[in-house]
């Protein structure tokens, strides 16, 4: 009797200890999914009004399918190979604790960061603009009817996951813009991309910003940050609108100390600008602009500049080189979503890039969640992983040595991409995400780390 206790016993330790250890395996292998989906294709698309290409399709499903299947197609090999490359050039996860807030290292201006100035409440604006933000509808209406309708009700239930320090600020505000420049300051970034559209247009849920712009420069100034220009979808956009809008742009802010030119390899000082959702417009369109022979070409005048497009695909890789474009950025934050934000297909496109005589700027961010205005794309959530996924996001860009990486973003609340400050909150129906058990400012404290690793490694790239 006393054997067979003995053995009762030593038989349940035992299928106790496995299962913990199959849950300890399970739970690792879904930390690895959330910070690199080797083979992740896209999960629902965006909405509308971020991947308009997508939704005018009438064949939506079956290129969504073929999408997948491109990004399926890579080995997983490959894959690991790189995961295992970026994670052993990770050193520490944290900066040191004691780093203090107002350090603040020199800029680099191979660092872009995008900026949004979108943001209003009613002390400065008169109403909440983009906070509000209403919660999309999924375009397949039984798939729509499961999920809430209306908008969000500031100041406590806003349009985002994470909640700013700063609160529902206005962009407007003067401190607020005081604030951000200080902060992407002490992240070691050096040129602001502001998202820009012509004076008296805006995307649907805001108002014009223009007039914002001299306001932005000067802050920017103060700092020694350098600013340009990320040319949204505005209505009717073409070879024509975008010469008089780049003609615009430089004729009012290009004799700002703060306005951005980039140095060429030809020695040339220019103008760039990020063009989203360039795609939506035929290359013929585009060559009109870009090329030396084009009927609207802006080449060899004094409004030339370097215009960088989005790649989604990778069919656009051969569009934006036939269009003219000097560059290419993959802009979304969300490692498996589309081609182009797949940090296993940089290392292809850089190369594509070297061969064509294009720049490759990669976008690195520090996780994904839209949730809060499309609750039904829960498919495209990244974990941060506090801070694990940005840092494999950066080791990835190091290592196909780009010229410049821009980071999505400093403050796309809506998506949850933002690196400015976040704080913990809870409301009577709503609990926020947060930074925890880190401070808010540690993607700040990270960006300035890799900027720092970036500069280093690049002066032995250039040795």
């Amino acid at each position: 009797i006393l054997n067979y206790d003995i053995m009762a016993r030593f038989r349940r330790r035992t299928c106790i200890i496995l299962l913990l250890f199959i849950l300890f395996i399970c739970s690792i292998m879904m930390a690895l999914k959330t910070l690199r989906p080797d083979r992740a294709g896209f999960g629902d698309p965006f909405g509308l009004g971020l991947l308009p290409e997508l939704q005018q399709r009438t064949v939506l499903l079956d290129n969504k399918q073929n999408s997948l299947n491109r990004v399926q197609g890579d080995t997983v090999t490959r894959v690991s190979n790189l995961h295992s490359i970026a994670v052993n050039t990770m050193k520490a996860s944290m900066p040191p604790v004691n780093k203090l807030e107002e350090e603040a290292s020199s800029p680099n201006y191979n660092f872009h960061i995008f900026y949004y100035s979108w943001f209003g409440n009613p002390q400065f604006d008169g109403k909440y603009i983009h906070w509000n933000h209403p919660l999309l509808p999924h375009w397949d209406p039984k798939i729509a009817n499961n999920y809430p309708k209306g908008r969000h009700n500031p100041p406590e239930d806003i349009g985002a996951n994470f909640y700013p320090e700063l609160g529902s600020y206005s962009s407007k505000d003067p401190s607020v813009i005081e604030a951000h420049m200080k902060q992407m300051r002490s992240a070691s970034t050096g040129v602001i991309v502001l998202s820009w559209y012509p004076p008296g247009m805006a995307d649907e849920n805001g108002e014009p910003t223009d007039d914002l712009v001299p306001v932005i420069l000067d802050n920017a100034h103060k700092y020694n940050l350098k600013v340009t220009f990320h040319i949204e979808p505005y209505k009717d956009r073409d070879d024509r609108s975008m010469y008089h809008n780049v003609k615009y742009i430089i004729d009012k802010y290009g004799g700002h100390p703060a306005f951005y030119r980039h140095k060429t390899s030809t020695g040339r000082f220019l103008p760039m600008f990020y063009v989203y959702d360039s795609y939506v417009t035929i290359p013929e369109i585009w060559a009109n602009l870009l090329t030396v022979s084009g009927s609207q070409t802006i080449r060899n005048t004094p409004y030339d500049a370097l215009f960088i497009a989005l790649l989604v695909e990778e069919r656009h890789k051969h569009d934006i080189h036939r269009s003219g474009f000097d560059g290419m950025y993959t802009y979304f934050a969300t490692n498996g979503f589309s081609y182009g934000s797949s940090h296993h297909n940089w290392a292809s496109l850089k190369a594509f890039c070297d061969s064509n005589n294009l720049m490759f700027i990669p976008s690195v961010g520090p996780g994904y969640i839209d949730t809060s205005i499309r609750p039904w794309n829960n498919h495209n959530t990244r974990n941060r992983v506090n801070g694990k996924y940005y840092e494999t996001a950066f080791s990835a860009a190091l290592l196909v040595r780009p010229e410049i990486i821009s980071i999505t973003s400093f403050n796309e609340w809506h998506e949850g991409t933002q690196i400015e400050k976040a704080v913990p909150k809870r409301t009577g129906q709503v609990v926020y995400l947060d930074y925890k058990p880190h401070k808010p400012n540690v993607y700040l404290e990270l960006t300035q780390k890799w900027s720092e690793k970036y500069r280093k490694e690049q002066e032995q790239w250039l040795m």
